[in-house]
């Protein structure tokens, strides 16, 4: 077996912190998690740290979640491990609430001609053909009117 990479070594203020956040029991379980998976990995204790598949198996994840929280925990230190990272790549909705009024209304309506009802494809189509937006997936638009509860029947 390779020698690991991160290495988790608490002081001794970190391992009494956790085992209190641990022993309250009363936060979110991705905190619990990350606290049994840093205390298991811990190289200073006095019982010997574990491998990442016995933490996996003690904690009931998988093993690379341990190999993220000890990277995060060596990298960025103890409470960017115990805590969610925040995420950087969120979109911009493309669908604001005036549009997916418009959506709405336009699905509602007569299909085009030559077509018996309106398609995914043609909605999202229509909404670029009206400007609405500069473009839109039809899998966007399924998302927009299934959360409408549309009905059309």
């Amino acid at each position: 077996m390779p020698a690991k990479k991160y290495r988790v070594k608490l002081t001794e203020d970190e391992r009494v912190y956790l085992t209190q956040l641990l022993s309250k029991g009363k936060l979110s379980a991705r905190i619990l998690t990350h606290g049994q998976i840093l205390l298991h990995a811990d190289e200073e204790s006095s019982t010997s740290s574990l491998t990442d598949a016995a933490i996996a198996k003690a904690v009931h994840i998988s093993p690379l979640t341990v190999e993220r929280v000890r990277k995060r925990f060596v990298e960025e230190g103890l409470d960017s491990a115990l805590n969610p990272k925040v995420q950087t790549r969120r979109r911009p909705k493309k669908l604001d609430g005036e549009a997916e009024a418009f959506l709405v209304a336009t699905a509602c309506s007569a299909a085009p001609a030559g077509h018996k009802d309106w398609t995914l494809k043609l909605l999202a189509d229509r909404l670029v053909e009206c400007e609405v937006v500069d473009s839109i997936s039809g899998e966007t638009v399924r998302q927009a009117l299934k959360k409408t509860n549309l009905s059309r029947g």
